[in-house]
């Protein structure tokens, strides 16, 4: 099972790759925002993986969760921003 948690950790890792090129060269700011959210996703995902790896899924569990919430306010931020940018 451990094997089956590194090669899925290696996949999503891999699709991080692919979210990053689109992060960089994203048409628009708007894309390169959501971009950057589907990377943070998916690093939780892969941290949550990890526990599973190493058998501390409680810890784990614990770091995903504090990285998640900031995601969420970084994205929140810069959708504040963004819409006080337009509205001026």
């Amino acid at each position: 099972m451990r094997e089956f948690f590194l090669v899925a950790s290696m996949i999503i890792g891999l699709l991080v790759l692919l979210t990053f090129y689109r992060a960089i060269s994203g048409p628009g700011l708007l894309n390169r925002i959501l971009g950057v959210n589907v990377i943070g996703t998916k690093t939780v995902i892969i941290l949550l993986l990890m526990g599973f790896i190493y058998g501390r899924v409680d810890m784990f569990v614990d770091i995903s969760m504090v990285y998640a919430m900031l995601n969420f306010i970084a994205t929140l931020a810069a959708a504040k921003y963004l819409e006080r940018k337009v509205s001026i």
